[in-house]
């Protein structure tokens, strides 16, 4: 094992080598040891660094370009574990990181190194480009000890720096949304990517928070119909070195290097007030704003990665290490190491975090990556866990809305339903259920109606409601809508890692050839699926969850893991045909209809029991006939039609009386051929009127449909009827 013992106190601090008269001396003062990181309070700047095993730490000061170190100045005090000090001269702009000495001792967990400049946790905003070389790393690469061998260089050459804020920001007249979740429709997008060939973007502000503030932008976003506007990643993230060396960048930015920092290639200038004025902009248009945050890991890998922050300033305390084996990390995320939320201070920094970006950049609500990681105590995942009972309790965070991916690839990881009260989550069994259906597997049925119901099976516990269900056919992560129907296999070439990357389980169909066509028989056909996957989305009970560029039938050439393409393979494209512009008004019209309907979107979970009190079915399930489905008819795994008949008269609340809602009638044909249905009779009717039918692609005039009339539903097609009530004012809806 290699150790490296620590200067003697009445041992001198390495000096900076600068010629004489350079370094200036700062009247520093005790400080205090709370709020961490950096805070100015109008006369000075306090900093604040939390260390449990530190035995120094220095702060180390730059020039207003960030080229040289002026001085380094020895945090003088050391408070529950938090190293602080206080410089009445610092000002915001001020660039800074630190040197933490202690033991490197990897064996023992412990990798300080003061050779390495260090990124305070805290940092409200990082300046430069991390830039990618061997004195980045706490041991000497290539040495044959490897990660228990130490480096000397200096690494703030090829460090980004920290600057000091003043978050002093005019919100005006801006207001919190809250969009109740029973009227959310999250629109799943990149900063980046959505406007880089956008035509109303100004050049230099494409890629940028200000090019989503670009009228034309807001507007179209606005129209859709959506409440919520996800972003992926925008803290602070890194470029891959092996990416940057194969000519590629980390798109997606789950590689993250600042949890209070704004990523600087996503502003247009210097100043981070640009993201809270993105958020004043879709706060007017009556949008919210939800980030995609990665707290489970770091950009710094394993024992074999960058020492960067985290690992040089506690390594033991921030990071989950192997109990026996503390040299090595656990690797619950697939990325080289994990974050220690079970630890109290590394708890804090992210639920700091959270509040930080919740109350002075005011977004509205956070969707959690590999979230199980976030519940998982050393025993495994515990849905009482640190974080998830933080979370809960926190009068910040639990009026905010709260997305949990329930997964990682630990053991046990897989968590769908698992999380508390107070959470949503991404429910895969709804993407993969209507993915089948609509491919025509055998034996969905069942399933298929367990997701179009919010999937109660999962998540009626507790007291969750539907809304827990988030909903989605395709996300950011796998293939785009039009290439589920595009493709049957992956085509990740352009990713340099010989297709091996990205999921082969995609319940794809290419509707009989690979890719791009002139088939218009094809062609046609697959506008009818992503018809049907948009309308079931967006007609079943849930949260449901858009991806961005879906409706303009955006393609990525069959690429269903294109976290590196930071190009024209992710960007949207916004020249659109004739197709693009229908599926745009035919997404438009599911959004009304959802709206429309309360009994679309119910906050209690609906039950296809019979209620003897209110005499009623709240949800009956038929078959093509009209009959009720038995057992049997469930179990026949060739069957792939079934009707769904929604009761408006179903209590909308735990208080036991009748709604009046208007009923709904669903039919949905997975067969390869039309199949006749017999409409049903039901109370207080006369007919039925058809406001949708997949196997047109434009808005159809509404046709009143007696009961028991043989209706025909197309192949591969899905259409919504309303009950058309026994009342004049509807007598002129023609027959």
């Amino acid at each position: 094992m290699s150790t490296r013992q620590e200067p003697q106190e009445n041992e001198p601090a390495a000096a900076v080598d600068e010629p004489p008269g350079v370094i200036r001396r700062s009247r520093v003062r005790e400080g205090w040891p709370f709020p961490l990181g950096a805070t100015w309070d109008g006369l000075g700047v306090n900093f604040a660094l939390f260390s449990a095993n530190a035995t120094r730490v220095e702060l180390c000061l730059f020039d207003d370009n960030g080229i040289q170190e002026l001085e380094r100045i020895e945090l003088p005090e050391y408070t529950d574990e938090v190293w602080h000090g206080y410089l009445p001269d610092a000002r915001p702009g001020q660039l800074y990181g630190y040197r933490v000495h202690g033991p490197y001792a990897p064996e023992a967990g412990h990798r300080f190194n003061p050779t390495k400049l260090l990124l305070d946790p805290y940092a409200k905003q990082l300046v430069g480009e991390l830039t990618w070389d061997g004195a980045l790393f706490g041991y000497t690469v290539g040495h044959p000890d490897g990660d228990l061998s130490f480096d000397e260089r200096d690494s703030a050459p090829f460090m980004p720096r920290c600057r000091v804020i003043d978050p002093a920001f005019t919100w005006g007249r801006s207001r919190d949304i809250q969009q109740p979740w029973d009227r959310t429709v999250i629109y799943e997008t990149h900063v980046r990517g959505y406007t880089m060939r956008h035509p109303a973007v100004p050049e230099a502000l494409r890629g940028t928070f200000s090019g989503l503030m670009v009228n034309e932008v807001v507007d179209y976003i606005r129209s859709l119909g959506v409440s919520s506007v996800e972003l992926l990643p925008i803290h602070a993230f890194v470029d891959d070195q092996q990416l940057l060396e194969r000519g590629l960048r980390n798109y997606w930015g789950y590689n993250t290097l600042g949890f209070f920092a704004p990523h600087s290639r996503y502003l247009s200038g210097v100043n981070i007030n640009e993201f809270k004025q993105m958020v004043a902009c879709y706060h007017a248009a009556d949008l919210e704003v939800i980030l995609d945050v990665v707290y489970n890991h770091t950009a710094e890998g394993n024992e074999l990665g960058p020492t960067l922050s985290l690992k040089g300033i506690d390594n033991a305390s921030y990071y989950r290490l192997l109990p026996d084996e503390p040299r090595y990390y656990i690797d619950d995320t697939g990325t080289g190491n994990t974050l220690n939320l079970s630890h109290s201070r590394v708890l804090q920094m992210v639920t700091d975090s959270l509040r930080y970006w919740a109350t002075e950049m005011r977004v509205d609500g956070f969707r959690f990556d590999l979230a199980t990681i976030l519940g998982r105590e050393p025993h495994g995942f515990d849905e009482g866990g640190g974080f998830l009972d933080s979370c809960r309790q926190d009068p910040v965070l639990s009026q905010v809305k709260l997305i949990a991916e329930p997964w990682d690839c630990g053991p046990g990881g897989y968590q769908v339903g698992g999380f508390p009260p107070g959470w949503a989550e991404w429910n895969d069994r709804f993407r993969d259920t209507v993915r089948a259906f609509w491919r025509g597997d055998e034996g969905q049925l069942a399933e298929l109606a367990s997701r179009l119901m919010g999937s109660a099976d999962l998540f009626d516990r507790r007291g969750r409601r539907p809304f827990a269900s988030v909903n989605f056919v395709t996300a950011h992560d796998g293939f785009t809508l039009y290439d589920l129907v595009a493709y049957d296999d992956k085509h990740n070439e352009a990713n340099g890692e010989d297709n091996q990357d990205g999921h082969d389980h995609n319940l794809s169909w290419n509707h009989g050839e690979e890719g791009p066509t002139d088939d218009s028989a094809i062609q046609s056909l697959r506008l009818r699926q992503i018809r049907n996957f948009l309308a079931t989305l967006l007609l079943s009970q849930g949260t449901p969850m858009l991806l961005a560029g879906d409706e303009m039938l955006r393609t990525q050439q069959g690429n269903n893991n294109a976290y590196c393409q930071d190009n024209e393979v992710s960007w949207l494209d916004w020249n659109l045909d004739g197709d693009a512009h229908d599926t745009i008004e035919y997404l438009r019209r599911l959004i009304e209809l959802r709206l429309r309907y309360p009994i679309l979107r119910r906050g209690r979970f609906l039950s296809g029991e019979y209620n003897e009190e209110m005499g009623l079915k709240e949800v009956t399930w038929l078959a093509p006939d009209g009959s009720e489905m038995d057992v049997q008819r469930w179990e026949n795994p060739e069957a792939r039609s079934l009707g769904l008949l929604l009761d408006g008269r179903a209590r909308p609340s735990g208080i036991r009386r009748a709604g009046d809602d208007r009923s709904l009638l669903m039919l949905f044909n997975g067969h390869p051929e039309p199949i006749t249905f017999r409409l049903p009779e039901v109370p207080r009717g006369k007919g039925w009127i058809c406001h949708l039918d997949t196997s047109r692609p434009r808005e159809i005039e509404p046709v009143l449909r007696h009961f028991e009339d043989a209706q025909t539903v197309e192949s591969h097609s899905l259409m919504l009827f309303e009950l058309k009530q026994s009342s004049p004012g509807d007598a002129d809806i023609p027959a």
